[in-house]
């Protein structure tokens, strides 16, 4: 009788620990963390490994907590979506409460480990990165204005800028133009995936472009913003901070991105148009993927 309830509070543990992991959107922080490495190893300051291990750890963290919180925020939104009703708060495995706990307490420490291991600017920035996540996105914007995606996307474009300060502890222009390149890059990703999960926010009432404006328009726009991505990819290059194999990688993927995205545009079949949205969207994915995997390549060979 004894084993049986050893290895029910085994599982039980396990299965409260894995809730904790899924409510920190692990496939957002890892993204999160690479970007963050990238700008980290391509600055001109090198850091204790440890110290960068720790610091990196923490980032890490802080975006977790950032995704916590936006669940705890979310959860009678996630609960009316096929995207997001299998979250641990809408099955039950989590309630509100322990989630805000939890979010609350990491965000906390990891702030001050950042600041303990690397400096108060990067703390701040990662502070600044949870809060506009928090309050700017998730509470005031996303249940209000189409425009939530672009405003928003200030919070997730900023780990390559904290990555730089935790080497640096000062912000110049090269991881700058890295923010501007994930910034201007969220738009066509999110709303390619709301073309293709229009259903999903319909039912949520969230007021995503395809809703508030037709489905043409944010054809058009996904369009728009990878054509404002196309130099601002190449820019690194233009100003000396990355060689021709920086250049011919990211040219070849924004010429790319631009045609699929044209693609789209010009289609009418909605069959074909959520399709090619979903293709963009997966795609749109991979295109972040290899341009800071080029920049780091560039930057370290």
């Amino acid at each position: 009788m004894d084993n049986i309830k050893s290895k029910t509070l085994k599982i039980d543990y396990f299965s409260y620990l894995k809730a904790l992991f899924d409510l920190m959107k692990p496939r957002v922080m890892s993204l999160v963390i690479f970007t963050c490495v990238v700008g980290l190893l391509i600055a001109p300051t090198k850091v204790n490994y440890l110290d960068a291990i720790f610091s990196i750890l923490a980032v890490a963290l802080g975006s977790g907590a950032a995704g916590a919180l936006n669940m705890w925020y979310e959860s009678d939104l996630d609960s009316l979506m096929t995207r997001t009703c299998l979250r641990p708060i809408p099955t039950g495995k989590l309630t509100r409460k322990q989630a805000f706990i939890f979010g609350i307490s990491t965000s906390i420490i990891s702030v001050v480990a950042l600041y303990f291991f690397s400096n108060l600017v990067s703390a701040l920035i990662l502070l600044t990165t949870i809060l506009f996540y928090i309050l700017v996105y998730t509470i005031w914007l996303k249940r209000k204005t189409p425009q939530n995606i672009v405003i928003g996307g200030v919070a997730g474009a900023l780990p390559p800028v904290i990555g730089w300060t935790i080497a640096t502890g000062e912000i110049s222009l090269q991881p700058i133009i890295l923010f501007l390149i994930i910034f201007i890059w969220t738009p066509s990703h999110f709303w390619a995936l709301s073309l293709y999960r229009t259903e999903d926010y319909k039912n949520a009432k969230i007021p995503m472009l395809p809703i508030t404006s037709g489905v043409n328009v944010t054809k058009l726009n996904i369009f728009i913003y990878s054509v404002f991505l196309f130099p601002v990819i190449l820019a690194p290059f233009f100003l000396n901070y990355f060689s021709f194999f920086y250049l011919s990688i990211s040219g070849s993927l924004g010429v790319y991105y631009m045609y699929i995205c044209y693609k789209l545009f010009k289609y009418k079949s909605s069959r074909s148009e959520k399709k090619m949205a979903k293709h963009i969207f997966v795609f749109s994915i991979l295109f972040l993927f290899l341009i800071f995997t080029s920049i780091l390549i560039d930057s370290l060979v």
